[in-house]
Order: C-alpha cells, then sequence, then structure tokens
C-alpha cells in the first residue's frame, strides 16, 4: 500500500511538471489567457503552496535523519595535563599527553530506527497529500473567479444592450410625444426607464470590476495589466473573450456634468438582440451520485493525507514500544598517552547492548499516549470520509438542478424574446400600450440575465463537484 502511495504521488507530481498547457511565468500587456493557465498562473505564485512544498523537503530531511542512525558515528579527543606535586621527600613535575579515536556502528536497533524511518516517510507522503489538496483548492478558487468574470462580463453586454434600448424607445417615444400620439407620463415614465438602465449599467460595470480584483487576487497578481481570458467549453457566450480591464471597460461615455451616456444609440423598430448564449451547448454529467462518491473516496487529497497520518501515528506507537529494547552497538577505538615515565598506546574493539534512560513508568505513558493518538487518526480518517459524503452529494445535488434548469431558462429567454417583439411591434402601430412594452422589454432583459446567472451557477456548482471528488 505504501508503495502504490508513493508511486500515485510521483506521477501525480510528474503530471504536473509535463502539463500540456504552455508554460506561462507572468501575464504580458494584451495577453490571451484560458481558464488553465489562470490555474497555472495562481498554482506558482501561491505563498500556500509553497509552504506546504517546504514541508515536502523538511520531512524528506527528517527521512534523512533517521536513517543517520544507520551509519558510524566517530568521536575523537586530544589531551594535555601538567602535574606539579611537591612533597618533603621529593618534588616531580610532570607532562602529560593523551589522544583517543573511536568509531561506533549500530549493529541492529531491534525495529527503533525502521519504525522511525517508516513513520518520517508517511508523514512525508501525507505532506505530498496536502501539496496536492492545496494545489486543487487554489485550482477551485480561480475557477469560480474566473467564471465569476464572464458573467460578469456578459451581464454587462446585457445591461449596455439595454441601454441602447431604451435610448432608443426614448427617442421613439419623443417623437410619438411630438406629434401628439403619446402623453407626457409615458414620455416621463420613459426618462425613468432610461436613468434605471443606465444605473443598472454602472451596477453591472462595478460587479465587473469587482470580478476582475477577485480574479487577479486568485492568481497573486498584484498591478496586472490588462489582459483577456477565453470563453470555456462550458460557457461561451458569443463574445470570445471577456477584456480584463480596470479603466473603460464600458462602451459608454461620460458628459461634462458627470452623467453616463452610450457611444451609439440604435434608432431602429426592430428589437436589438443581445442572445449572449444563443448557442450554448452542454452535455450532460456523466457520473451517477454512488460514481462520484466512490472516485471522492479514491481522490480526495486530504483523505489520503489522513491516511497516511494514520500510518505515521501507527509507525510512532511501533517506536514507543520498541524503547524498551537495547541497542546493539560495535566500537572500535585507538588511544595513546604519554608523560614523563611511560608511554602507551593500544586498539580496543567491542560489541555492547546498551539501553539510554530507561524510564519504564514514563515509556508506558508515552505507550499509552501514542495509542490515544491513533485513535484520534482513525476517528479524523473516518469523519472525513462522512465530510465528503455529504459534500459530494450536496455539490451533486446542485449541479444536477442547475443542469435542469438550464434548457427552461434557454426557453424562457426565447419566450420573453418573443413576446417583446410582439408588444414592440403593437406599440410602434399605435396597438399596444407604453406599461405593456416595457413589462415585455424588463421581462427580456430579465431573463437574460438569470440565464447568464444559471450558467454561471452551472458551472461553478461543476467545479465545486469536481473539487469534491479530488479532481481538477
Amino acid at each position: 500500500m505504501f508503495k502504490k502511495i508513493k508511486l500515485y504521488t510521483v506521477i501525480f507530481l510528474i503530471f504536473i511538471i509535463n502539463s500540456p498547457a504552455k508554460a506561462i511565468d507572468e501575464i504580458t500587456q494584451g495577453a490571451t489567457l484560458s481558464i488553465e493557465e489562470c490555474v497555472e498562473l495562481a498554482i506558482k505564485n501561491s505563498p500556500e503552496i509553497q509552504i506546504y512544498e517546504e514541508y515536502i523537503k523538511m520531512y524528506d530531511s527528517r527521512i534523512g535523519q533517521s536513517k543517520s542512525s544507520y551509519f558510524p558515528t566517530i568521536g575523537a579527543s586530544a589531551g594535555y595535563g601538567y602535574n606539579n606535586s611537591n612533597s618533603m621527600i621529593r618534588s616531580t613535575n610532570r607532562n602529560n599527553f593523551s589522544t583517543q579515536v573511536s568509531l561506533n556502528q549500530l549493529i541492529y536497533s531491534f525495529g527503533k530506527v525502521f519504525s522511525q524511518v517508516k513513520m518520517q516517510k508517511f508523514y512525508k507522503i501525507a505532506a505530498e497529500f496536502d501539496l496536492k489538496n492545496a494545489i486543487l483548492n487554489t485550482s477551485n478558487n480561480v475557477k469560480s473567479t474566473y467564471y465569476a468574470v464572464l458573467a460578469a462580463k456578459a451581464n454587462v453586454d446585457i445591461q449596455q444592450a439595454n441601454v441602447l434600448v431604451n435610448e432608443r424607445q426614448y427617442n421613439r417615444t419623443k417623437a410619438f410625444f411630438d406629434e401628439g400620439l403619446v402623453s407626457k407620463i409615458d414620455l416621463v415614465n420613459q426618462e425613468v426607464y432610461l436613468s434605471d438602465a443606465k444605473i443598472n449599467l454602472i451596477s453591472a460595470e462595478n460587479v465587473y470590476q469587482n470580478a476582475i480584483v477577485a480574479l487577479n487576487n486568485a492568481m497573486y497578481i498584484v498591478n496586472a495589466p490588462d489582459y483577456q481570458i477565453e470563453n470555456t467549453e462550458t460557457f461561451n457566450f458569443k463574445d470570445n473573450y471577456a477584456e480584463i480591464n480596470l479603466l473603460n471597460i464600458a462602451n459608454t461615455t461620460t458628459k461634462d456634468d458627470g452623467t453616463i451616456e452610450p457611444k451609439e444609440a440604435v434608432l431602429t423598430t426592430q428589437v436589438e438582440k443581445t442572445d449572449i448564449l444563443e448557442n450554448y451547448t452542454f452535455n450532460k454529467y456523466p457520473y451517477t451520485l454512488e460514481e462520484s462518491i466512490e472516485k471522492a473516496y479514491k481522490n480526495r487529497p486530504d483523505l489520503l493525507s489522513m491516511e497516511a497520518t494514520q500510518k505515521a501515528v501507527n509507525e510512532e506507537l511501533n517506536y514507543t514500544k520498541k524503547s524498551y529494547l537495547p541497542d546493539l552497538t560495535g566500537q572500535v577505538g585507538y588511544n595513546w598517552q604519554n608523560n614523563a615515565y611511560y608511554s602507551t598506546n593500544g586498539i580496543n574493539i567491542g560489541a555492547y547492548l546498551t539501553t539510554s534512560n530507561l524510564n519504564i513508568m514514563e515509556t508506558r505513558l508515552k505507550i499509552k499516549e501514542s495509542k490515544s493518538q491513533l485513535e484520534i487518526a482513525k476517528k479524523n480518517v473516518d469523519l472525513t470520509k462522512q465530510n465528503i459524503y455529504f459534500e459530494v452529494q450536496n455539490a451533486y445535488i446542485n449541479m444536477l438542478q442547475l443542469e435542469k434548469n438550464i434548457p427552461l431558462m434557454k426557453t424562457k429567454v426565447k419566450q420573453t424574446l418573443e413576446n417583446y417583439e410582439l408588444a414592440d411591434a403593437r406599440y410602434e402601430v399605435g396597438l399596444g400600450n407604453f406599461i405593456e412594452l416595457q413589462d415585455a422589454k424588463e421581462n427580456y432583459n430579465n431573463a437574460q440575465r438569470d440565464y447568464v446567472q444559471t450558467i454561471y451557477q452551472y458551472n461553478v456548482a461543476l467545479v465545486n463537484l469536481q473539487t469534491a471528488m479530488g479532481e481538477r
């Protein structure tokens, strides 16, 4: 099992390094980024991911430290002593020189070192899965904010078209009023609707700006230049790109009095069709709930990290139990001593069974503590599995509901457009009233906005489900 986990980790890291997406280090002016490239930038820049990378290095060093017990230790000492003694019989002065060198080698530790090495290896595996989990969460955050930008851009386009529509209707209503065909109240009401449309456009632009800031923040990029992001397969509205620019993002101009006007006003009797997602198609999710949960249990890095931690704690318990056992060591030494009376040197070789400051009561309590830690680790694994089950179930239900809503919302857009075209035509020839026209226009505008919002929510729900399953 240990070898399999290690193999999966290595395969994952190789996949990241050799990803087919082109490497990107920073955003250049006017660049066009895909969602995969934005995720790549975030992974490269994330301080959290860098912290987990250092944790892996730390545990790799601890593995080496544990293995170092298999290597010999060298001890050496050199000394000089001076002795001066006086008595009634005689006085002596003596210089004493000594040197000692020893080589100690652990021969057998009764499994203690082996358990310690395995423990650190499992902790390293847990850290590698923690890194994968950080990458997974970073990817989720970037994708969610990426789709928020696409949705905000689509809503800006809808509101811009709504301003143009209201501008056209204002000019037409004014012309009818000048000819005495409509009352003053219709003209005033149309002015109110035009003002509301401009306010809604400003609000949409503000949401768009905030979405851009959130995306830059998710990629950990400060002072990002102007760039564009591509549509995705599951969010492909008419404009192929969404422009990322914190300035001049609207097709509007500001007058001296501070009012915002569209650069161009469409003065036709035909209804302006926004149709942001006219050709939108998507594939239904291919897995059942049971299959999704099974994949989550297999792929979730936080669960795999918990399982690796449980194995590490188990090895720690084994190590503690073996504390009662001695170490078998071998020693080779050489010593030399010289003074005024004699000079000696010699070689000593020996093997020893030793224990270091064994406290039986303390060791028993440590074993008891390690057993409790192991039980905690097992319960954490069980708790994580339960949380994963409900997390996948909740994400699956949300995604499935939005998946069912998409075709209904698309039909609603077509229906409200048809109703708006009929109301516009009736008003044009004097058969319809102003309230009927405005209601039809608002219904069409709201239906488009709700359609885009549903597509956005579906994409976020799909990303959340994939994340809950441990997939990027």
